[in-house]
């Protein structure tokens, strides 16, 4: 929903400048909360920089799940020389990290959670044999100068532990349209009956949501903590405009990928798809995300049929003896090649 805001942009210049071998693909997550030409157009414009990935997690109704394996796939072959890759999942703070390894490797392995701060470590997880996720707590960045609203609106803080979190549903009312915050809480956008100012707006809604404190006075602090939870979760629909197209590309609506790796093809996204089982009321059957866990199998079966049971022991213990700590800090050069 907040492409610029949550985009690490002194990440992608430490790994130019420190780690230019390295890989960096932008796997855009959540796309199913915002409009498919808000998506698109925010595709197109990342794909300009750097190949860029579609994504929805999900166990069921995934979108992006096979390209990503896809191109994951190519990587382990062009460093076929390398006994293993590392893929680092980075990213500010609850844009669905863990959510995507989920959905990659189709069980529940990284424990995840709807609010800032879940995953505290780095959690390494297999996805192919030579090939290893890492699930990382979330980036934030002092330089990106964010203020404390901005912190707040981007789901980087905890609503709950606000010390006064009625003070940013100013902000929450600039950027939701108000018949959105109608009907997210049953209340009238337009009339007498609706709301003038937001001390009004966080009565309506705690006398609606039953939480009163003594004397029936309506309790603004667990008001304001709701909505600020609905707005962090999706519940309250908003998104970041992407830039106005110019008059040269309005007659170009197809995407462009900036695939600037070498012996590595991006596969192409239909990204007309994005958010069919939601119109559609979920009744896709999900033939992306069959093919991927079905090209997934199929390469664990052949390195599983390449060996026999002595070398696959050796190997695990090779492996377990050279696998990298999982320890990066932003800003220090102590980056390894097989990360």
């Amino acid at each position: 929903r907040n492409v610029p805001g949550t985009r690490c942009s002194m990440i992608e210049k430490h790994i130019a400048k420190n780690a230019p071998h390295k890989h960096l693909v932008f796997v855009v997550n959540k796309i199913d909360l915002v409009p498919n030409w808000v998506a698109k157009r925010w595709i197109g414009e990342l794909a300009k920089v750097r190949p860029t990935i579609a994504f929805h997690a999900s166990m069921t109704h995934a979108f992006g799940k096979g390209a990503l394996i896809s191109l994951l796939r190519q990587f382990g072959k062009l460093h076929q020389e390398k006994k293993q890759i590392s893929v680092g999942v980075i990213g500010y703070p609850n844009v669905g990290k863990s959510s995507v390894i989920n959905t990659l490797i189709s069980k529940k392995s990284c424990k995840v959670a709807p609010i800032p701060g879940e995953t505290k470590i780095w959690q390494y997880i297999t996805l192919f044999r030579n090939i290893y996720l890492i699930d990382c707590p979330g980036v934030v960045v002092d330089t990106a100068g964010d203020t404390e609203a901005d912190s707040v609106l981007k789901g980087v803080v905890r609503a709950e532990r606000l010390e006064h979190p009625q003070e940013f549903i100013p902000d929450v009312c600039n950027v939701v349209k108000r018949e959105h915050i109608a009907a997210q809480y049953g209340l009238p956008k337009d009339g007498d009956d609706t709301w003038k100012d937001c001390t009004e707006l966080l009565e309506m809604i705690s006398k609606k949501m039953g939480r009163l404190l003594k004397g029936g006075e309506p309790c603004l602090r667990s008001a304001a903590t709701s909505m600020l939870h609905d707005f962090q979760r999706g519940r309250l629909p908003h998104y970041v405009a992407p830039p106005e197209l110019k008059e040269d590309e309005e007659d170009n609506a197809k995407v462009e990928i900036n695939n600037n790796m070498d012996g590595v093809k991006l596969k192409k996204q239909n990204l007309d798809k994005i958010g069919e089982e939601h119109l559609k009321g979920k009744e896709t059957t999900g033939e992306e995300e069959k093919e991927a866990d079905t090209k997934m199998n199929e390469s664990n079966d052949e390195d599983d049929d390449s060996d026999d049971d002595d070398e696959d022991e050796e190997e695990e213990e090779e492996e377990s003896k050279t696998k990298p700590s999982a320890a990066l800090v932003v800003g220090e050069d102590n980056w390894d090649d097989d990360d």
